[in-house]
């Protein structure tokens, strides 16, 4: 175990908000350098808009590539977005928004916009998908 685990966070520790989310908007990532490509991590994609990591051509990237597959599987049921208590969770997910509203997608998201357990987003998936007729065409997803 770290030496400062659940001590008090120090300013060094601390990451300058406002840098963050310009850097979400402002900062294109540089193809040619391996450590700002789009990297999954064990619940979706990882990275930071100050290292150019995780940005909104990111977001749309993998937004629109997901639409392209779910077309091509012939998915039509709805798609569940959630958001967690990451700083740029709430403009990626806007981002993401904006590609699946412009494509059609129909989607659902918390009511209240407010945050959403990865165990509450699979239940409601799985429900969705046991209440729904069989096939491909209803089916639906996450992301």
């Amino acid at each position: 175990m770290a030496s400062r685990a659940g001590t008090v966070a120090q300013p060094q520790d601390l990451v300058d908000l406002t840098a963050l989310l310009d850097a979400y908007y402002d900062v294109s990532p540089d193809l040619g350098d391996p450590g700002q490509r789009v990297a999954f991590g064990t619940s979706g994609h990882r990275g930071s808009s100050l290292k150019a990591s995780f940005n909104e051509p990111h977001i749309l990237a993998i937004t629109q590539a997901i639409v392209e597959y779910r077309a091509g599987q012939g998915i039509t049921g709805p798609l569940y977005l959630a958001k967690d208590t990451h700083a740029l969770s709430e403009p990626a997910q806007n981002s993401a928004l904006e590609v699946l509203a412009a494509n059609g997608v129909n989607v659902l998201i918390d009511a209240r916009h407010g945050y959403t357990p990865t165990p509450s987003l699979s239940h409601a998936i799985l429900t969705h998908n046991n209440n729904s007729p069989p096939g491909p065409r209803r089916r639906t997803g996450s992301w």
